[in-house]
């Protein structure tokens, strides 16, 4: 097993994603669609094309998400960044030339002192020998929590909140985020990413944990 800081039964009594779609991840409720889309990802297919969640939104994960998010547990990060690094080794097809965390606006930055989602990215990026990019995408619009909103408002509320400053020159880019809920945070970035540079053929977002 692999060195991380956690012990063998905590780490088999994590609870994992099944069954999921394709495109978004989200879990099928049975097992015949398997390798299949969700209807909701076959109606309209996301800006992106393939998320990589290990996890779900549950338990022990959404504790430690919480705790480095809210609480600034900062050793939170290499835990939860090597558990997402060894899912992705051992499940991704291929990997991406550059990894993209998901941007904090200024405000919620000054107001919580870091981005969580910056320091697990920068473990991923070293266990996988990746490039981090964490200086092309800015964060426009502070938005409300997404998590006080409906799936709808979550739309809304994401709706032109980054803006590209130089266009990865990456033809396959992860995104990467703590908590996939709707998918609506990750396919903003993904097509605004999409619109400044039509070179991109792939982008595929990692979350720790998909609600």
């Amino acid at each position: 097993m692999p060195c991380r800081d956690l012990c063998k039964p905590c780490y088999e009594a994590l609870l994992r994603t099944a069954n999921p779609c394709l495109c978004c991840a989200s879990e099928f409720s049975n097992t015949i669609a398997i390798q299949s889309l969700c209807g909701k990802c076959q109606t309209k297919h996301p800006a992106f094309d393939k998320t990589y969640a290990p996890f779900r939104h549950q338990g022990a994960i959404r504790y430690l998400i919480a705790q480095l998010k809210f609480n600034r547990t900062h050793q939170y990060s290499r835990l939860l960044g090597q558990l997402l690094a060894e899912y992705i080794q051992k499940e991704a097809d291929c990997l991406p030339t550059i990894l993209i965390p998901i941007p904090l606006h200024p405000e919620r930055y000054r107001q919580r002192g870091f981005n969580q989602t910056l320091e697990i990215a920068k473990i991923v990026a070293h266990e996988l020998a990746i490039p981090l990019n964490n200086t092309s995408c800015l964060r426009l619009k502070n938005t409300e929590k997404q998590s006080n909103l409906t799936a709808k408002q979550r739309h809304n509320n994401i709706k032109n909140a980054f803006k590209i400053r130089k266009a990865p020159k990456a033809q396959h880019i992860a995104i990467l985020d703590d908590v996939m809920t709707t998918g609506a945070t990750a396919n903003e970035l993904a097509k605004t990413l999409k619109t400044a540079n039509k070179e991109i053929e792939r982008i595929d977002i990692w979350v720790c944990a998909r609600a």
